[in-house]
This record gives C-alpha cells, structure tokens and sequence, in this order.
C-alpha cells in the first residue's frame, strides 16, 4: 500500500515514520522537506492511501478530493465540519467508491485503554456508578505560538476530543447531556482548560482537559458496584499503571490486581496497522461516532465560549 502524507507537522512526521517502506510523499505548503505544496500536484497513480495531518477548516474539502479519486484515507482526529451534513456527505462518497475513510484516535490502542474496556464488558465490576478522567499537557505556549492552533474551542477539540472519544469506545452511546462545568483562557486567546461533566446517564462522568499540565498526565478512575479500576499515565510518558480494585463487604482494603508498563508508545503502529488491514478489506466507511463528536463538541464548544466570556 503507497501512502502519501498530508501536513508535514509533529503528527505528519510521526505518521510518515511509521509508514515506513509505504510512505512515497509528502504534502505541505510551507515545509521543505515535502515533495509537494498541494494535494492536487501529486499524481494519482502514484499513491493508494493518504495519511491527513492537516489543520480542521481544509478537512473537509481534501478529504473529498482524496476519496472522490478512490484514495483511502486517515484523517487526524476530530473530523470537523461546520455541518453534520458534510460528514454523512463523506461516509456516503467513501461507500461508493469502495475506500475506507478513517478517524485516527490512536489512544484506543493504548495497552490499559484496552484492558479498561475489557474490564467493563466483562461484567467482574458490576454497575459502574462514575467516571472521571483528567488529560494534561504542558503545550500552553507552543498552542499560543501557533495562529491555527490557538483559536475556537482550544483544548476541547484537541484533549476533549480525545476523552469523548473513550467514554465511547469503553461505554458504548452515552447521552447529550454533557454539560461545561469550567472553561478558562488563563494564557491563550482559546480555552487552555476545560471540565465536562455528564450526570444524567449511567456512569456520570467527569472530564478535565488543560494545557497547563507542565508534567504531561492522564489519570482515570472508574467507581462501581464491586469495586474501582483505576489507570495513572500513558505509554508515552511511562511508566503507565492499571489498577483493578475488587471491592470487601462491608468494608476493608480491597485486593489489588496491578500492572504497570514501562514501553515506547504502541499506539502509532498498532493503529497504522489497523487502518491497513481496513483498507485491504475495502471496510465499508462508519463515521458515526464522528457526527455524534461533531454536534457534541459544537454545542459544548459554543457553551464554553459563553462561560469564558463571564
């Protein structure tokens, strides 16, 4: 499979390392290390799959050139559009032309990700009452820096994206009921800090996302009937921990069972792979979980203006 990547930026370059021998060209109107300044200079018979690493406003429009020309595609999360219609618009180009069109969210392969959601399907914690997840990262002033980066929703496109994202992947649909809780520019023009919470459904949930976090972390904490799973850290910033507490009645320590890992981040060629082995399956395109990320992170972008700006 020859596949070409769109923006040659931080997720570009990684994306072209793990690429590997598939990896032919490069596209980027401003990075010299690429061999093309727009998508449309590169030749169609030299590439079969193209790796989208570009900012959210042109998404749209590439992504309808690659797939309208039979290319298969990975596209940097969140797949925005300014209206729903243009997602349904590309699952239903994808489908015709038989290619497969695919949202990186590279953290479903994170090892403890996985072994969450293993957890929760297999019934051993019982009803889950609550879920709060935090996500930090120390990037306030490179997000500052940056003329498209530091604009719109800020951190709830780039983190929120992310832990909306695995409340689904672990939990299946949950509501619309999200509500923005905090939402605060302490240095950039765009929110640098925001908490979501969701109390309607089962489990509530909390989410808190910053770029203030000058030591990155992520940290979440399930809370059920029959006890807690817990998980401190990512691959990436190692060592990772997954903690499964089984709950004493009436009351005690619980016995722990405890895994921790100390790895280069798998996430990138795990999913490269998986999105390879969807192209050569020709996997009919799904982008559901993108329209309902799409309105969600719309109506809770809006709300968050509105907080901030009290």
């Amino acid at each position: 499979m020859r596949a070409i990547v769109v923006g040659l930026g931080v997720q570009g370059h990684k994306r072209r390392k793990f690429a590997g021998a598939d990896f032919v060209a490069a596209v980027d109107p401003l990075n010299a290390e690429a061999e093309y300044r727009r998508i449309e200079d590169v030749p169609l018979a030299s590439f079969d799959a193209a790796l989208a690493c570009i900012p959210d406003e042109p998404k749209i429009e590439v992504l309808t050139y690659l797939l309208r020309h039979g290319k298969h595609v990975l596209v940097e999360k969140p797949l925005w559009a300014a209206d729903d219609r243009q997602i349904s618009a590309l699952e239903a180009l994808a489908r015709a032309q038989r290619v497969v069109c695919y949202t990186a969210y590279n953290h479903r392969f994170e090892p403890h990700y996985v072994r969450m959601r293993e957890l929760l399907r297999s019934g051993r914690l019982g009803r889950v009452y609550r879920c709060r997840m935090f996500y930090g990262n120390g990037t306030a002033r490179l997000v500052r820096d940056s003329a498209w980066r530091d604009r719109g929703a800020g951190v709830l496109l780039d983190l929120g994206s992310h832990l909306l994202d695995t409340v689904r992947f672990w939990f299946g649909d949950v509501g619309d009921d999200f509500e923005v809780a905090a939402a605060n520019c302490y240095e950039n023009r765009a929110h640098d800090h925001v908490v979501l919470m969701s109390r309607a459904g089962a489990p509530h949930l909390e989410l808190e996302m910053t770029l203030l976090s000058w030591r990155n972390h992520f940290t979440c904490d399930v809370f059920a009937e029959r006890g807690s799973a817990h998980i401190r850290s990512l691959c990436k910033w190692g060592p990772a921990t997954f903690t499964h507490r089984t709950r004493v009645l009436p009351s005690g320590r619980p016995p722990e069972e405890v895994e921790t890992l100390e790895q280069e981040d798998p996430t990138w060629v795990l999913e490269y792979a998986h999105f390879m082995a969807l192209c050569a399956a020709r996997a009919p395109a799904d982008l559901a979980n993108d329209r309902w990320l799409n309105r969600t992170l719309r109506v809770l972008g809006e709300a968050a203006a509105r907080k901030a700006a009290r």
